[in-house]
């Protein structure tokens, strides 16, 4: 079985960096303790653009993705940080090894 993999770059407004950073981090650490298919959840921050965000989220399989995606906490998130994102990119990949 090859888990799935999302890698997401958000570059966020200068004025709600520091919002989104508690947000992120307060979805992440949701993600680990409340979805048994969610591995890992990596959040980065680029310390030469501090509005420049990378997740690395690694899942059992797509219905762990999926699931993640629905959740009530991952909702929330992306409504409550809309307006702060100038720009995302997501990426899916699968780990081939790890």
């Amino acid at each position: 079985m090859k888990l799935q993999v999302l890698v997401v770059e958000f570059r966020i407004h200068a004025q709600h960096v520091d919002e989104f950073a508690s947000a992120i981090e307060a979805n992440a650490c949701t993600s680990l303790k409340d979805e048994p298919g969610c591995r890992q959840f990596d959040v980065c921050l680029d310390p030469a653009q501090p509005q420049l965000f990378y997740l690395y989220e690694l899942y059992d399989d797509e219905a762990a993705m999926q699931a993640h995606l629905a959740s009530a906490h991952f909702q929330h998130f992306n409504a409550l940080t809309a307006a702060w994102v100038a720009s995302k990119r997501v990426q899916r990949l699968e780990r081939v090894v790890g």
